[in-house]
């Protein structure tokens, strides 16, 4: 009896350790959620100023000075604010999360060069959007960097559905930004078409698995406000089927105002996501170390595994698993896909820096390459680094 009431001890001590892990990496999410908050604003902000300075650019000036100079200000507000949340109390979880800040910062660095030349005229919009993709890229590849420990699923599920909905969110601002060149150009070539399709397509997969993840109550939302709305549906109709008419711009800026209020309502679905992940983090913290234990209820009941009385821990064990599995898939695919994009961005600028190509022909040059061998894109942007390393 002693010897039994020994291992209890050592158990329960063993429990309240993990639980002291478990609240530890709790408050780092806490931490990290107001930096997954501002993240989103900056994001959404960087998106207003590349769909504005596309108008701006393809207008040669006309139209939308004043929205550029004001998402100017904005971005550069909310980019003041992300500093601290990076400075005093950095989220130094994983060496990876630090490299994906750095790649951030360094984007945000770049932006005062680009605006000037985008003021200047000095860039085509084509190649400026680009240069705005990639630091909103680099800022979202921060997302799902934020918690690397913990497993429960109900922390992985709601980050999971957050960074989909950034990423569909985004796939609809680049939409948002290629319609606006195309009708403010007055056509839409080939490759600008394809492009547009490609954005629009991408999103809905990103938008399943937000909705497969969410409750009942965010989904209701997204069907609700968040939808491409009829308007939307008719102005992609005349982008992907036929040239749009000549018509001063009023299709671009009738485009850029029915897009900007949808990704208004799906930036306040973001925030919405990280508030409930936020009060889910806070419940965690607050319950209580261990629940009350006898000596009854550390007796073997049956299973090894079953610690209550009522036997129902293992059948809740086994589908927790079942879930954290599949989450997991899904977390891991889509930092594959991010890995992904990093190689074929160093291809790009192979491409860039060697055969002095533009960003968009580096991109179509891989493509190419890709469709010609039957091979997906990164493989090709793999060889070509392969390559390029016995060069040096």
């Amino acid at each position: 009896m002693t010897m039994n009431a020994d291992r209890a001890n050592c158990a329960i001590d063993w429990f309240r350790y993990a639980r002291q892990i478990q609240k530890q990496q709790l408050r780092q999410l806490a931490q990290s959620g107001a930096l997954a908050s501002r993240i989103c604003h900056l994001v959404h902000m960087l998106q207003c100023e590349r769909g504005a300075s596309n108008i701006w650019l393809c207008s040669q000036g006309r139209l939308y000075d004043a929205e550029c100079r004001a998402s100017r200000a904005l971005v550069d507000e909310q980019r003041l604010a992300l500093m601290p949340l990076l400075h005093d109390d950095p989220p130094l979880t994983s060496s990876a999360l630090c490299q994906r800040i750095a790649a951030a910062l360094w984007g945000l660095e770049q932006l005062p060069e680009l605006r000037q030349r985008v003021q200047a005229q000095r860039i085509d919009a084509a190649e400026a959007m680009e240069q705005f993709s990639a630091t909103i890229r680099h800022l979202l590849s921060i997302v799902p960097q934020l918690n690397d420990t913990l497993d429960d699923p109900r922390i992985v599920q709601p980050l999971v559905a957050l960074y989909s909905l950034m990423q569909g969110k985004e796939l609809a601002g680049q939409e948002r930004a290629l319609g606006a060149l195309g009708f403010t150009l007055g056509h839409f070539s080939d490759a600008l078409r394809q492009r547009l399709v490609d954005r629009i397509d991408g999103q809905q997969p990103c938008f399943d698995t937000f909705l497969s993840l969410s409750s009942a109550g965010l989904s209701d939302i997204f069907h609700t406000r968040c939808e491409a709305t009829l308007e939307i549906e008719q102005l992609r109709r005349l982008a992907c089927t036929r040239q749009p008419p000549q018509d001063q711009g009023e299709n671009a800026l009738h485009w850029f105002v029915l897009h900007t209020q949808r990704l208004e309502e799906l930036r306040a679905l973001e925030e919405s996501l990280i508030d409930a992940l936020m009060q889910t983090v806070a419940t965690l913290l607050a319950e209580e170390d261990l629940p009350p234990i006898s000596a009854a209820f550390l007796e073997p009941a049956g299973d090894a595994l079953s610690l209550r009385p009522d036997n129902q821990l293992l059948p809740l064990v086994r589908q927790q698993a079942r879930e954290l599995e599949q989450l997991t898939a899904q977390l891991a695919s889509l930092k594959a896909s991010l890995d992904e994009r990093k190689v074929i961005d160093s291809a790009k600028h192979v491409l860039m820096t060697h055969q002095n190509m533009t960003e968009e022909q580096a991109w179509q040059c891989l493509r190419k390459m890709a469709m010609d061998k039957n091979q997906r894109m990164v493989e090709i942007a793999r060889a070509l680094l392969t390559v390029k390393n016995l060069w040096q």
